[in-house]
């Protein structure tokens, strides 16, 4: 057994000495002294040895990890003071080193924080949702019957016959109605899905700011009020705005909402189709169906919701043909933002 060990500490002095680098001066630390190391496996034979034998037998084994250990240092404090020769061979530390790029925020992200943080100035809390919904809260909770057809606009993903992926975030009127009671000021960010063959407007994802206030005496005025000021606040103050008749199942009555193009100032160009309007989202006051449908009393409460998509909104604000270009990931075009 002895003469095991002191063969072991010559092999692993050469072994030490001969180390290029701090990784195989690792691998020769858990060669030797590691849980399964070749000293470690020696040691377990020590209960064969003669009783008379042991404690000389153990002396030497604690010199031998003793010294392995002491080489095993020295080395390593070899390669510290040369400044890097533990190093891989060929790397030179004195070198500049590679430079991180910081990461940006995505377009939409930022179009959306940028929406939500004029509603929130305006008092509007900021909620968020499933994207997974049942048919009563993406639909019948919001006064679309089963056989209503605004639904076939909505070319919906089914994933059973009562779960869907939401089509829009105006769900969250209904989850946050039937937990809260009036006056309430919402906004609701998040993704939707709808079953859409993509092209340079359409896609079968994108993302959406819906938003409600219920309160006493709202009227269409407020609604109004609210989405102008919003509009010159993200846009510009020279920006206008109109408001056409509209439908939507759980608003009536319902308008689209128009901007003057910010690209020609109302002067006509490609972007507006030589109009000088462009739509930007669709409002209208709260059906009373879709009150009483999260108990809330239409004769007190009255209220008002709006929703807008946050690509339409980022293709306005920066000049975008194409909505494919948001989720390409292609660094040329997110590196502009």
């Amino acid at each position: 057994m002895i003469e095991r060990l002191e063969l072991l500490l010559k092999e692993a002095e050469t072994s030490i000495q001969n180390a290029s680098d701090s990784k195989v001066l690792e691998e020769t630390r858990v060669k030797y002294l590691g849980k399964s190391g070749l000293v470690t496996e020696a040691l377990k034979g020590l209960g064969q040895v003669a009783p008379e034998m042991r404690p000389q037998v153990g002396k030497v084994s604690n010199e031998v990890k003793n010294r392995i250990a002491e080489l095993l240092e020295q080395k390593k404090e070899e390669f510290e003071s040369k400044g890097g020769a533990s190093l891989p061979v060929g790397w030179d530390p004195s070198l500049p080193g590679r430079q991180s790029s910081l990461g940006k925020m995505h377009p939409l992200t930022r179009v959306q924080q940028e929406i939500c943080d004029i509603f929130r100035s305006f008092g509007f809390d900021q909620v968020e949702g499933p994207d997974v919904e049942t048919d009563y809260y993406n639909f019948r909770g919001l006064n679309f019957p089963l056989d209503h057809p605004a639904r076939d606009a909505h070319d919906t993903f089914y994933l059973s016959d009562e779960l869907l992926l939401r089509t829009h975030t105006t769900t969250l009127q209904v989850h946050v109605m039937e937990k809260h009671q009036p006056p309430l000021k919402v906004v609701a960010p998040g993704k939707v899905y709808r079953n859409e063959a993509v092209d340079a407007t359409h896609h079968h994802i994108f993302h959406q700011v819906d938003g409600f206030l219920v309160a006493e005496g709202v009227h269409f005025g407020h609604l109004k009020g609210i989405l102008d000021s919003w509009v010159k606040k993200f846009f510009g103050s020279k920006v206008e705005t109109r408001f056409r008749p509209s439908f939507f199942p759980f608003t009536e009555p319902s308008a689209e909402v128009d901007i003057s193009c910010v690209f020609c100032q109302g002067k006509g160009c490609r972007i507006c189709k030589q109009s000088g309007w462009v739509e930007i989202m669709g409002c209208g006051m709260i059906h009373p169906a879709v009150l009483e449908n999260c108990k809330v009393d239409p004769e007190k409460w009255s209220g008002f919701a709006f929703g807008m998509g946050v690509e339409r909104v980022a293709m306005f604000k920066y000049d975008i043909d194409d909505i494919r270009l948001f989720y390409q990931n292609d660094l040329r075009f997110l590196r502009q933002f």
